[in-house]
């Protein structure tokens, strides 16, 4: 039997470790490791365009399965080409395994064509970052980088030489156990005692939920019905807690919608629940806040706490829900669910005033008929911008669909890269990449992956032909747009020079037709859809200091446009209040 080399050890641990792909551009410096996978059936080799590509996929796999997945870039700029998307990964708590193939260990700090450092570049988005300097080192230093990317929920990054992948591997290599999922962490019983009694000494509490509370929903609507309080989200909370909540009050945030902001303020005690909501100015400061996090990093560094829980939402519900007092009084809960039921009937009127004949079409109307046509267990992947607005506003969430998106780092182009990572986790499950056209454009040569792979993601384009997310920006600045506008070609015509089905819809009877068509195409699909740039409209009168990105120091600025099918679990949760 042939000795193994250093590559093929590397790629045994990772098989060992689950990963089932390994995403990346081929380069001289990987020839040894995608040598290895290609001897290696337990293990595929995912070609891409882009490195870029490549991280953003396999971030969204880990955020799929929840299991490790790996990518890959040859030396300098070819790993350097990773580093947004493994920013996107670490942020949104993805456990990704990175290699950055090196120049050869001979040449390493003496100006050597290609030469980056990547064990110090990637320090920043990554809980762990090393190189591999001999190939005795290499299988503790992967199983510590596996460790950490597993148990600390984020990326590793190991940089591996090309000439010392290509070494003979040790004669006996120790197959030490391997870490591949975390553990429960339960709150310790000194902060559950403390945190029963402010909930019981509360007449009005408030739940706000994040991606945190994934799995937790069953404990979060058993301990909301017994105290009575009302349910808000963020963004990335949406997909766990919004859908069969009877306690449903919205969404905050600069995207958010009915009365969240309102249930947060107005509350005695607010409890955060698995969420880094990043936008403190829509959080209160003269209410009594309690947080639960699993990353206890993460605890306080938003808004003065009065207590902090460090464990996972559903271990820490667990523990309270037969402590705390039931509370008999709901008159806040359904003062809350009348404010939330009036503001989406608000702006649902905007919404449908001749929508279904304005050219160009309204994204609006686009999004919401997605939402009637795509299935049920549909994987939506959202672009960073208006999609984002979009799909905030009308994907309704059911336990069954994902929607992932860059909610943490906020990156363009991410919609076709995650689907691309969605996808390859099971062909048979429709996801669909909500991309607009900056961020499409901005990583195009990726289209060419999904047919190159045959993957039948469908793209659902929103062009309107402009960054309009930056637009809104510059006018809430006072600034007139520049800079933003882009000259596009027919998209449709360019996925079918591809290889791949396209179809371009410029008026509103033609969508749903179209998006059928595309959903029933076996392979890969794009629906170039022309939409209104104008869609958004701003207040008369702003009354609030703005800061950059998505923040908004006050939640009274209104994207004026529909709610989709959520005006109507408001209106179903609003007949469940007791009259009087």
């Amino acid at each position: 039997m042939a000795k193994q080399n250093v590559a093929e050890q590397f790629v045994d641990i990772l098989v060992r470790a689950g990963v089932e792909r390994l995403y990346g551009v081929v380069g001289d410096s990987l020839n040894p490791v995608v040598d290895a996978i290609r001897r290696n059936s337990a293990i595929d080799w995912i070609h891409v365009r882009h490195e870029e590509t490549a991280a953003f996929a396999a971030g969204a796999e880990a955020q799929i399965t929840g299991k490790l997945t790996a990518c890959a870039g040859s030396c300098g700029p070819g790993n350097l080409h990773l580093i947004n998307g493994l920013y996107d990964a670490h942020r949104s708590m993805a456990p990704v395994l990175a290699l950055a193939s090196h120049i050869p260990s001979s040449e390493i700090g003496l100006g050597y064509f290609q030469e980056t450092h990547p064990d110090r570049l990637f320090q920043e988005c990554s809980h762990y970052s090393e190189l591999i300097s001999s190939p005795k080192q290499m299988p503790r230093v992967l199983q510590t980088a596996i460790q950490h990317a597993v148990g600390q929920s984020g990326v590793s990054v190991v940089t591996l030489p090309g000439d010392i992948a290509d070494e003979p591997a040790p004669d006996k290599p120790v197959e030490t156990a391997l870490v591949t999922s975390r553990p429960s962490v339960r709150p310790g019983d000194t902060e559950i005692d403390k945190l029963v009694a402010m909930i019981d000494e509360a007449e009005k509490v408030t739940l706000f939920c994040g991606s945190g509370t994934a799995g937790a929903h069953t404990e979060v609507m058993e301990f909301a019905g017994k105290i009575k309080s009302p349910v808000g989200h963020a963004l990335r909370g949406k997909e766990w807690i919004q859908y069969d909540n009877p306690y449903d009050v919205g969404m905050s945030g600069l995207l958010g919608y009915g009365a969240a902001y309102e249930a947060t303020h107005e509350c005695d005690l607010l409890i955060l629940l698995g969420t880094d909501f990043p936008y403190n100015a829509f959080l209160p400061d003269d209410v009594r806040i309690a947080q639960v996090d699993v990353r206890p990093e993460h605890l306080g560094r938003r808004s003065k706490l009065d207590l902090a829980v460090w464990g996972d939402v559903k271990e820490t519900l667990r523990c309270l829900i037969p402590r705390v007092k039931p509370k008999g009084n709901r008159r806040f809960l359904d003062k809350m669910l009348k404010k939330h039921a009036d503001a989406l009937e608000g702006v649902v009127k905007a919404y449908t005033r001749k929508v279904e004949k304005h050219v160009p079409i309204h994204p609006e109307y686009v999004a919401s008929v997605l939402d009637e046509l795509a299935d049920e267990d549909a994987v939506f992947t959202v672009d960073t911008g208006m999609c984002n607005v979009w799909a905030a506003r009308y994907i309704s969430p059911n336990g069954s669909r994902r929607v992932i998106g860059s909610f943490s780092h906020g990156s363009m182009a991410n919609a076709l890269p995650m689907a691309i990572g969605a996808q390859f986790t099971d062909r048979r499950r429709q996801v669909v990449s909500m991309s607009g056209d900056g961020g499409f454009t901005m990583l195009m040569g990726d289209f060419l992956t999904l047919v190159q792979h045959d993957l039948p993601v469908k793209v659902v384009l929103f062009n309107n032909s402009s960054l309009s997310m930056v637009e809104l920006e510059m006018l809430v600045a006072g600034l007139p747009s520049y800079g933003t506008s882009n000259k596009n070609p027919d998209f449709a015509a360019v996925a079918r020079a591809c290889g791949a089905y396209g179809v371009r819809v410029e008026k509103p009877k033609q969508l749903a037709g179209a998006l059928k068509d595309a959903f029933s195409h076996k392979g890969p699909a794009l629906v170039d859809i022309v939409t209104d740039p104008n869609a958004l409209s701003i207040p008369p009168k702003i009354s609030a200091e703005m800061v950059t990105g998505f923040a908004l120091s006050a939640s009274k600025m209104v994207l004026d446009g529909g709610v989709g099918r959520m005006v109507q679990m408001a209106r179903s949760n609003l007949r469940n209040v007791p009259r009087p």
